[in-house]
């Protein structure tokens, strides 16, 4: 079976992976498929996502998914599927060759990205769904004075705040990932979920592939679109 480690979005918000992912159905609809799925909690005060990528790899539930996948390879079969929010474990036997399919949702995008770039042996693909960018000067604008406000320092916001496409990376980085890649369009798009974030991302990553749109997952009007966004990341995932 694979695996599946989902990011949740926000960026020094109290928000977690159950509030993302398990309330809105992703969790249970993944796990329904049969995928192993790991939700962890992202830091709540990252002083740069660097810093987030390694905690995530660290996690407990996290860690576990590459040793199920070579427990997987070396027995030759399969368990069944789980799922886990919060920094829990996981269930289930792991993704081929010991890598997951990390699912990054809005400002967890740049979570994934720099996971990828940080650690590629744990991820084996990459899903973006509603990639937020602060390439707008004016977005940009606006989630430095809400951070601001909360307390980050200069040091901090910029470390934060890069204007590539992605702010966790810069677009000649995200030229040299070589893992799968699908992105997911936020439907209708908003200032911090732009299509041209979308479309720069697939000209960067010749092979990323476009998913179906839907809006983000913990907006009310995501839930007629939760089995169609299930559908797509399950068969991403698989390969």
């Amino acid at each position: 079976m694979n695996s599946v480690l989902l990011i949740h979005g926000g960026l020094w918000e109290d928000v977690g992976g159950d509030w993302f992912w398990r309330r809105t159905g992703v969790i249970d609809g993944l796990a329904g498929r049969g995928l192993t799925v790991v939700a962890p909690d992202r830091l709540r005060r990252a002083a740069s996502w660097t810093a987030e990528a390694a905690q995530l790899a660290s996690a407990p539930g996290v860690s576990g998914l590459t040793a199920l996948g070579r427990l997987s390879r070396l027995s030759g079969g399969s368990g069944g599927s789980g799922g886990s929010g919060g920094s829990g474990g996981s269930g289930g036997s792991g993704g081929s060759g010991g890598s997951v399919t990390v699912v990054g949702g809005s400002f967890g995008c740049a979570v994934a990205v720099r996971l990828a770039l940080d650690f590629p042996g744990l991820v084996g693909r990459l899903v973006l769904a509603w990639p937020a960018s602060l390439s707008d000067p004016s977005v940009a604008t606006r989630v430095r004075s809400g951070l601001s406000g909360l307390g980050a320092p200069p040091a901090v916001l910029d470390a934060l705040l890069g204007t590539g496409t992605l702010p966790s990376a810069a677009d000649d980085a995200l030229r040299a990932l070589t893992v799968p890649v699908a992105v997911i369009p936020s439907v209708p798009p908003n200032p911090l979920h732009p299509r041209s974030a979308v479309s720069a991302l697939l000209r960067l990553l010749p092979s990323a592939v476009a998913l179906p749109g839907c809006p983000e997952a913990p907006r009310p009007e995501f839930a007629p679109c939760l089995e169609t966004f299930i559908d797509a990341v399950t068969v991403f995932a698989s390969g």
